[in-house]
């Protein structure tokens, strides 16, 4: 024992901060506290599966995309890694206005990892160690630091969870459980109940996964494909290699995916498994996720549906493994692999490995401050999908911010919140925070009240500054940032004092079938028209010549802001409105029992939640306007 306490002092000295999970949610926040200056340990159960796509090799998506690109124009890595390892990328919704523009990556599986280590083992402050972490060590309402599996004590000054589905997971096939965080990794024990005798409340989520199956036993002629776009895009603000540089570097190259459908065969045959089914019997007691639910649950809640349709992934350039997304499953795997031989281009399909569903612990994240630092212990933060979430965007967000806060509230510096009107990243948080979740939280676009100020093009404008104020974003991040403004501006202007006489643009105005012009009209006028975009007034030739100089960034930038000026400014007002709320502070020691014209479901919402401000108290679950009126007049007083 003597030897190995000194073996102990000998191999760890005492961190700033110890990441626990090294998921989405503990790579950022581990990468981002050690950029700032902290010393960091990431402790993991394998130190092969970090960064793990544990599901749908993809990054992106609705809302998703928006929470990614706002990673990186704050100084994160989830950007720079997507686009490293990206397969095919494609910019959805472009139908609809540019608050709904979505940007999405389908990944090379394992080169993604291997990108995040690198990017990690790049960080001189962090260090990792292979290990399951079984206890915080807790010293004077404050955590001091992690005990292990291995009976090692590491000390630390600030601790952060982030331990995904492995609290006490529990993996089903069918009949069929047994304990795991995730396919082939054992479960993590000890962390939830010792937490809950700190004062914790805790309950238990569901979430699931596809068989995969081999590439080669399809036939994609029967299948419609679905390529990535024609001129692909990236996440990062940055220079990041383009995609298809894993292959052959310089070259732009994607890999396309395919869609096919279920049938009533399919659902027939899924059906006979349903008397076996952990979900159905019972046996899962978890909330699953809404937004994202089981084939069996599609069949069960839309039996009207005589298909659903299915998403056929590859996983990566140099491998034939591939993700059947949207047959997410836990029934027996016979009846998994005879359901899928019924899908058209899957008859002579071959298994590599059944779905399963999982039920792991989470906490309410009620009981966290908006920094993500718990209510009940000093620097101890939870992020991911410990707080209920799911996804690995929702889960890598929540561990930027995290990291970002622990490092600064080792220096007593103020932690960085982000409010609703300025990024995805603050709308989710403040959401966890102040409503909870009783299901695994998706973000989406409907979420955000303020969604023609949070766009995917902008994040780099709203945030970057923010980054590189707190040390996060480089100097020449900054520096493109603000290139990109005064590019923005001084196209925008071009646009206000230009005009454009009605013989040169009648041609164009015809065949977009507006109004033809009858008299000089200024350009910012002509492009407010809905039919008309930069790319088509290119063909005056005073336009073109003007718009060659600039970045096709910046030119977006500036068709976006004078296309939807008037609802930028109506939202800019309503977050006038909504500041002056956030602006009255609210006791951390108010007495909310007083006050006796509350009602008794605010009373004690604003109790468990204790809001700092009074904007933060009108956005918790059960607190009206009218409860809202009565604090305002007692703060008043």
């Amino acid at each position: 024992m003597k030897n190995w306490g000194y073996f102990c002092n000998l191999m760890f000295k005492e961190y700033d901060i110890i990441v626990v999970g090294a998921g989405h949610a503990g790579c950022e926040a581990a990468a981002a506290a050690g950029k700032l200056g902290s010393s960091v340990l990431l402790v993991t159960m394998n130190m092969q599966t970090i960064a793990q796509m544990s599901c749908n090799p993809a990054m992106g998506g609705i809302a998703k995309g928006q929470i990614v690109r706002e990673i990186d124009a704050l100084g994160g890595g989830s950007g720079i890694i997507t686009d490293k390892s990206m397969l095919q990328f494609r910019m959805l919704n472009r139908s609809k206005g540019p608050a709904m523009w979505s940007p999405r990556a389908q990944n090379d599986r394992l080169m993604f990892a291997n990108e995040w280590r690198l990017y990690l083992e790049s960080i001189p402050n962090v260090d990792f160690w292979q290990d399951t972490c079984r206890e915080i060590i807790v010293e004077n309402g404050k955590a001091a630091g992690i005990k292990t599996s291995l009976g090692i004590e590491i000390r630390a000054k600030a601790v952060v969870l982030t331990n995904g589905t492995f609290l006490n997971g529990l993996i089903h096939i069918g009949e069929k459980q047994f304990g795991g965080g995730r396919a082939a990794e054992k479960a993590s024990n000890g962390i939830t109940e010792q937490l809950i005798s700190l004062g914790f409340q805790s309950s238990r989520m569901k979430t699931g996964t596809p068989p995969r199956v081999d590439g080669r036993s399809l036939d994609y002629s029967k299948m419609e494909e679905q390529k990535g776009d024609e001129n692909p895009g990236c996440f990062s603000f940055t220079d990041t290699p383009p995609i298809g540089s894993g292959v052959s570097a310089g070259a732009i190259k994607q890999l396309s995916c395919h869609v096919t459908y279920t049938n009533q065969e399919v659902h027939d045959l899924l059906k006979t498994g349903f008397d076996k089914s952990p979900m159905f019997s019972g046996r899962i007691q978890g909330t699953g996720p809404r937004y994202c639910p089981s084939i069996e649950d599609k069949i069960s809640r839309f039996s009207e549906r005589d298909r659903h349709q299915l998403f056929v992934e590859p996983e990566g350039w140099h491998t034939v493994e591939i993700y059947v997304n949207g047959f997410s499953s836990s029934l027996p795997e016979d009846v998994q692999y005879k359901a899928l031989k019924k899908i058209p281009g899957f008859e002579n399909v071959r298994m590599f490995r059944p779905g399963y569903a999982i039920e792991y612990d989470f906490f309410f994240p009620t009981q966290l401050e908006l920094s993500l630092e718990t209510k009940n212990i000093k620097h101890l933060y939870f992020a991911g999908q410990i707080n209920g979430t799911t996804g690995y965007e929702e889960a890598a967000c929540q561990g930027l911010m995290a990291g970002i806060n622990a490092h600064r509230a080792l220096k007593d510096e103020a932690p960085v919140i982000l409010k609703r009107n300025e990024a995805y990243i603050g709308v989710l948080i403040d959401d966890l925070v102040n409503k909870g979740t009783n299901e695994p939280y998706r973000m989406f676009t409907s979420r955000a009240e303020f969604r023609i100020l949070l766009r995917q093009d902008n994040a780099d404008i709203r945030l970057t500054p923010l980054g590189a104020q707190i040390g996060l974003a480089s100097a020449e991040r900054l520096q493109r940032v603000e290139v990109k403004k005064q590019a923005t501006a001084a196209i925008i202007q071009f646009f206000e004092e230009f005009t454009v006489n009605p013989e040169d643009a009648e041609s164009l105005l015809r065949e977009k079938g507006t109004e033809v012009l009858r008299q000089k009209t200024r350009l910012y006028n002509l492009i407010k028209r809905p039919q008309l975009s930069i790319a088509g007034l290119r063909n005056i030739p005073a336009v073109n010549q003007f718009l060659q100089k600039y970045q096709d960034e910046a030119i977006e930038q500036a068709e976006i802001t004078m296309k939807y000026d008037g609802y930028i400014q109506k939202e800019l007002e309503q977050v006038e409105k909504m500041n002056k709320l956030e602006h009255v502070p609210i006791s951390e020691k108010f007495d909310y029992s007083k006050l006796n014209s509350l009602s008794s479901e605010a009373r004690e919402k604003l109790m468990q939640v204790k809001p700092r401000t009074l904007g933060q108290a009108s956005r918790v679950s059960g607190v009206s306007p009218s409860d809202i009126s009565v604090l305002m007049v007692f703060i008043g007083r």
